[in-house]
């Protein structure tokens, strides 16, 4: 059974659209499962059927610790399920539902699996991450496009679209609470594989992202969320000279975009400040 497991804040329309991308509702081989993060988002409740099922947080859990509650339910029902984690603003241009399930009969090895990722204008957002922990470095990098192999190892996987191949696992995967917003991915790549778990990237199947289309709307907070979480990866995965180094150019671009772009600049201090309060 393929799981697709995504995350609702105020954004009914955009799940909408990810399902009708799907097959039809009656294929046996899948079901959908939607967190709603927003719990008095009561319109979500109008796509709920025998296919899709959704469970409500009792608040705005953050993306890591929502997918985190949908991962228990998921595993709970099925530990050899793979559970595709994709954003609400995403969406597949065709079934690939064979493709991914002959992908990892073809290739069990692989525990953490991403696709390929394209706007709507077709340039690719995300083809593989990388990791250059001696500069601190978190980069995204095509992989893909110059490859025929079936997949590329890479250090880490975009949580837009993130697939689990539970089967691999133990006990049931999951995101560190401790971010809220951005680079939970990441954080949660890095860890499983010091596990010795593989983690790969694919363009055999893929979707189409529209990036940013619901964290945009809410500037200050993403900006917030995202140096925080930033300061936390730096500190759990690079040196005490690096993160140094790097905090100190960030307090600096802070500075110059008080100047520039006021909502960003207040936004990368309070992230420094979450941190430094934690």
């Amino acid at each position: 059974m393929i799981y697709f497991l995504t995350v609702n804040y105020y954004s009914t329309y955009l799940v909408a659209k990810l399902i009708s991308s799907l097959p039809n509702s009656k294929n046996p081989d899948y079901k959908i499962v939607i967190i709603n993060n927003s719990p008095d988002d009561d319109s979500i409740y109008q796509l709920k059927n025998e296919s899709v099922l959704i469970l409500n947080a009792t608040s705005n859990l953050g993306f890591g610790s929502a997918c985190n509650l949908g991962l228990k339910f998921i595993y709970a029902e099925d530990p050899q399920a793979i559970v595709w984690i994709i954003n609400p603003d995403a969406y597949l241009l065709e079934n690939t539902l064979d493709k991914v399930q002959s992908f990892f009969d073809s290739h069990p090895e692989i525990s953490i699996l991403g696709t390929i990722v394209h706007t709507p204008v077709g340039e690719v957002w995300f083809a593989g991450g990388r990791f250059i922990d001696n500069t601190g470095a978190i980069l995204t990098q095509d992989l893909l496009t110059n490859t025929n192999t079936d997949y590329v190892l890479c250090d880490w996987i975009t949580g837009c679209s993130l697939i689990i191949n539970l089967s691999n696992f133990h006990e049931c995967p999951l995101f560190d609470s401790a971010y809220f917003l951005y680079y939970e991915d990441f954080d949660f790549c890095q860890r499983y594989a010091q596990q010795g778990h593989l983690i790969a990237v694919t363009k055999q199947f893929g979707v189409l992202h529209q990036p940013s289309s619901i964290t945009n709307k809410y500037v200050f907070i993403k900006i917030k969320h995202s140096t925080y979480s930033y300061l936390l990866t730096l500190e759990r995965y690079t040196s005490k000279l690096v993160f140094s180094l790097r905090l100190t150019r960030l307090i600096c671009h802070a500075f110059v975009l008080m100047f520039i772009k006021p909502q960003f600049g207040l936004g990368k201090f309070y992230g420094v400040f979450m941190y430094w309060r934690r």
